[in-house]
């Protein structure tokens, strides 16, 4: 597939650069039709998926998709809609829940079933989703599967994969699905803060360390737009700060699910209390006694 690095990248060019993931495209129009024919989740989630999908279609099929193997930051772009801005907006989208209504009871058993295998409940476990959403970043980055992942069926391949992960990640954070276990809200704020620090080494090493994919982007013979350091400083920023600027919006899911959380945890704490207020107080060991419960006025 011949790639357009003759061709400078203008806000026209721009405008006019498609390229079809058939892949993404099936996976995309397929959810898009299971989504719609599950029953609603609201206009809040619906609006959510459907943002979702779009995302992805501009990831895999835009002038994004066409330049991200010429450009350093442009596969930025890319690798962050992937694996965080698409995924975030399907987990919103509550699919699970949607599946889960529109099934039948044996079907509905089926699926709590599975949720609740071993498997699923290790897979979806902070440590394995964490590492996970860690640990890809760097591979994709530091070994000779950032220059595999350029074109051709590993691309496609790879840019799934990210979206998969990202929303294994995302499902079992926000939890507003029915998940294999819930764990308190206020354990994905903690994972959230160590993982920013993690996004933010990656972006350093990539700003100050030397550069990626040398032969590669030499062969291209790009002869238009930022120099090869340049171009992997403005990638390293994009996956840093706005990296960074994108785990805002879920870390204020996380705290809005915190706060239902001590809500709900409350009413209970609250509903416990009346309970034993309204509860008759224990008898004296002394009032069981019928002579000594006569001499002091109990009986």
């Amino acid at each position: 597939m011949s790639l357009p690095a003759d061709t400078p990248l203008t806000l026209v060019v721009a405008v006019q650069s498609w390229r079809l993931d058939v892949a993404a495209v099936l996976l995309i129009v397929g959810l898009g039709v299971g989504y719609a024919r599950c029953p609603r989740m609201g206009r809040g989630p619906t609006s959510c998926f459907v943002s979702g999908l779009i995302m992805w279609a501009l990831a895999t099929s835009s002038v994004i998709a066409v330049y991200a193997p010429v450009l350093f930051w442009m596969r930025a772009v890319q690798v962050l809609m992937s694996l965080f801005v698409v995924p975030f907006l399907l987990a919103l989208g509550r699919p699970v829940s949607a599946l889960r209504a529109a099934l039948a009871e044996t079907g509905r058993v089926r699926l709590d079933r599975l949720l609740s295998s071993r498997a699923c409940r290790l897979a979806f476990s902070p440590l394995i989703t964490s590492i996970a959403m860690l640990g890809v970043p760097w591979l994709l980055y530091l070994t000779p599967w950032y220059v595999m992942s350029m074109t051709g069926a590993i691309a496609s391949l790879t840019r799934i994969a990210l979206v998969i992960i990202g929303f294994g990640y995302f499902y079992a954070r926000l939890q507003a699905d029915p998940v294999p276990r819930r764990y308190p809200p206020l354990l994905s704020i903690g994972i959230s803060v160590v993982e920013s620090l993690g996004d933010g080494l990656l972006g350093l090493v990539l700003w100050l360390g030397p550069l990626i994919a040398v032969d590669y982007y030499a062969g291209l013979h790009r002869d238009w737009g930022p120099g090869a350091r340049v171009d992997q400083s403005i990638g390293a920023g994009i996956l840093w700060i706005v990296g960074d600027v994108l785990g805002i919006p879920f870390l204020a899911v996380l705290m809005r699910g915190l706060s239902k959380h001590e809500k709900a945890r409350a009413t209970e704490v609250d509903a416990e209390l009346e309970d034993t207020a309204d509860a008759p107080a224990p008898a004296l060991w002394w009032e069981a006694d019928p002579q000594l419960g006569e001499r002091f006025g109990r009986r």
